[in-house]
């Protein structure tokens, strides 16, 4: 019996060879792998259940992060990007700070973005409730090497020292810099694959500063009171849900509820000086809060903004758009809203 039934699938698969290879062959074709990653819409997602604080307060509304929708590129959802509306193709090289770079460390770079992106919401939303929130550490991480200033640092190390001198910060690391001769050699510590490593590297100069031909990002941790546990899932990366990370954190350490029992998203990042930066896509995540019907969406100042206006009036949009500075603004802005 059994061999009667494999007899049949040979007899099929010489008498359809011709169809199975066509098949084959499309479906090899279509999953083909283009250097595109395709948006094809917003949404939101409720980020109270990332962020757990001890004896937290309770809301009767809910903050939102926005996000956009990406596929892979693939041969398929390429070409139907030209016939879809409202799909956009992204080249992966805008994510790129350099040619040579690869997917990889595009995700590193999204991955630590995002951690960064966690640590100034915790410092600010500590800060600004009046809540103990004491630096333990500082890591220094290098995210991208300069095409022009060739350096013998990669990608995902870690800095430690330079010269023998621990430094805590960025900016320490800068000051020191220019400190040095202009175009001497270093000598800089790093933890790279898991292991301690010497690496001599040569100063670059570039508008009479010393460089070292990288970029930097520091991520700081906290030990906070009440304490505090941020988990956003693996596919979540990137530095644009730090305003509302923030708001969610304040709102947790206070007793004052700036939901207004709303369903309120927004976007932006959380930059050194606690002001709001802007962010690609923002017309997807306005679209993906809109149709979540979401009450209120806010927006960072700028060009974001004006944008989000525009597809509003267009789109005749019923969501309240509010413009964003700083988080005292954001949070100005929401306390006022009970107000009026």
């Amino acid at each position: 019996m059994i061999q009667k039934f494999f007899k049949r699938i040979v007899e099929v698969l010489k008498e359809e060879y011709k169809f199975f290879l066509t098949l084959l062959l499309c479906y090899i074709v279509f999953t083909f792998p283009v250097n595109y990653y395709i948006v094809t819409g917003g949404g939101i997602s409720n980020i109270d259940s990332r962020i757990k604080v001890e004896n937290a307060n309770q809301s009767q509304g809910d903050f939102y992060i926005s996000y956009v929708t990406e596929l892979q590129g693939r041969v398929s959802t390429y070409l139907l990007s030209f016939i879809m509306k409202d799909w956009k193709r992204v080249s992966v090289d805008d994510y790129k700070y350099e040619e040579e770079e690869k997917v990889e460390d595009i995700e590193f770079r999204s991955d630590l973005d995002l951690e960064a992106a966690n640590s100034k919401a915790i410092y600010f939303a500590y800060h600004l409730a009046g809540k103990p929130c004491e630096e333990i550490s500082t890591k220094i991480y290098v995210t991208s090497i300069l095409k022009d200033y060739p350096s013998k640092l990669k990608i995902r190390d870690e800095i430690i020292m330079i010269n023998d001198q621990k430094l805590k910060t960025i900016e320490e690391y800068k000051n020191y810099l220019q400190t040095l001769q202009p175009k001497s050699e270093v000598e800089l510590t790093v933890i790279r694959n898991k292991k301690e490593k010497k690496i001599k590297t040569t100063l670059y100069q570039y508008e009479n500063q010393n460089l070292l031909g990288v970029t930097l990002q520091q991520i700081k941790k906290y030990k906070t009171s009440p304490n505090i546990k941020i988990q956003f899932q693996k596919r979540e990366s990137g530095p644009s849900g730090g305003l509302m990370t923030t708001l969610d954190i304040y709102n947790k350490l206070t007793k004052k509820d700036l939901t207004n029992s709303l369903k309120i998203a927004g976007t932006g990042t959380i930059e050194e000086d606690g002001s709001i930066g802007e962010i690609g896509e923002i017309k997807y995540k306005l679209l993906g809060a809109e149709k979540q019907k979401a009450d209120i969406f806010l927006a960072p100042t700028g060009e974001n903004y004006e944008t989000c206006k525009k597809v509003k009036k267009e789109k005749k949009l019923k969501i309240k758009i509010i413009e964003v500075k700083t988080i005292e603004d954001a949070i100005t802005k929401l306390e006022n809203l009970k107000e009026n």
